[in-house]
């Protein structure tokens, strides 16, 4: 159990981290200019007080967890002041080249590449929410959790370490030594740095399809071991069947199309063993918290994020169900819903 010591410490850590990324979203919010949308969108839009309650509710969530033993204080909860002013100079000098391609609905430069095409399946090359480079550069994935975190006021790495909540229950009945868990489109390994931290022997396969942000994910994990780094299509991993016990997949699928988002499913499924589980923490969908839907309805336009209109309107328990996969527990968490699967 932890004590008010560590409580203190999680407050205040959590209260400067809030701090610094909500006054960086309203320093680029004055340093940009609203994106028209192109039709009327219905729909409820969350005033700032309701979403600045519901992150609150988040971190008492964080906090409740780290006191029940479901998973440690953060490990990096506050940055060094010189690492965070480099985030945010790296962050701000990027930022014209993002509103110009925002507001001349520029998203094909990967594309763009004859390399990258000969390379990369079609929905991959896209500057995904205008960023530099999409996921295809090292400049981009020293930028993304950066770019997440002031998106979401802080509350980003809270949100993935919801997912910690499960994995603990379901690694309570096995023996970490003996489970091996796929992370499906590892990124650039930040939830994996919280997995670690809290499961230093599980066995991980970190797979996914940027060499960038596999590069960065094997520095930022560098300090733990037992870790494999598979490049690699989550649709196509290449992994043995049933070779994993668990998998987890943050924030993938709604940057899928659907038939990719189908053909994901089916490989975790062939990967996993019998009554293997999965994992899933992706974006809220419409229906999942009916306050937020005008602004999950008016997200992709000011963020390019080409399959998300028909990702927040798809039946997920149905795709999963018809993939191999039984579903066990659906909750939102902030502005994200968390499931757990069983491969039937």
């Amino acid at each position: 159990m932890a004590g008010p010591v560590a409580r203190a410490a999680y407050a205040l850590g959590q209260s400067a981290r809030v701090g610094v990324y909500w006054g960086q979203s309203w320093l680029s919010s004055q340093l940009t200019r609203p994106v028209s949308q192109p039709a009327p969108i219905e729909g409820s839009l969350p005033d700032r007080k309701r979403i600045v309650a519901d992150l609150r509710r988040l971190l008492v969530q964080d906090w409740r967890n780290i006191e029940a033993g479901f998973y440690r204080m953060p490990h990096d909860l506050v940055e060094s002041p010189l690492t965070a002013l480099a985030k945010a100079g790296r962050y701000f000098a990027d930022l014209p080249a993002v509103e110009r391609r925002r507001h001349q609905g520029s998203s094909k430069e990967v594309f763009d590449d004859p390399a990258l095409r000969r390379r990369y399946p079609r929905y991959y090359l896209q500057n995904f929410h205008y960023q530099s480079d999409g996921y295809l550069s090292p400049e981009s994935a020293e930028l993304y959790d950066h770019q997440v975190e002031v998106l979401f006021g802080g509350g980003a790495d809270a949100m993935r370490r919801q997912a910690l909540v499960p994995l603990y229950h379901l690694l309570q009945q096995r023996r970490i030594a003996e489970t091996r868990l796929l992370d499906v489109a590892c990124g650039t390994g930040r939830f994996l740095t919280f997995l670690k931290d809290n499961y230093p022997r599980l066995a991980i396969t970190a797979l996914d399809l940027s060499p960038a942000y596999l590069a960065k994910a094997r520095a930022d994990l560098k300090p733990w071991r037992g870790i494999t780094f598979v490049e690699a299509a989550a649709e196509a991993s290449g992994l043995p069947d049933e070779s994993h016990d668990l998998a987890t997949c943050i924030y993938l699928f709604h940057e899928l199309p659907q038939k990719v988002r189908e053909a994901v499913a089916r490989e975790i499924a062939r990967v996993l063993k019998p009554g293997g589980r999965l994992v899933f923490l992706d974006s809220l969908q419409l229906g999942d918290a009916p306050d937020y839907d005008g602004l999950l309805e008016r997200f992709p336009v000011a963020f390019h994020e080409p399959y998300y209109a028909d990702y927040i309107r798809r039946d997920l328990s149905a795709l999963f169900e018809a993939n191999g996969f039984t579903v066990e527990q659906v909750e939102p968490v902030y502005f994200s819903r968390l499931m757990v699967l069983a491969k039937r």
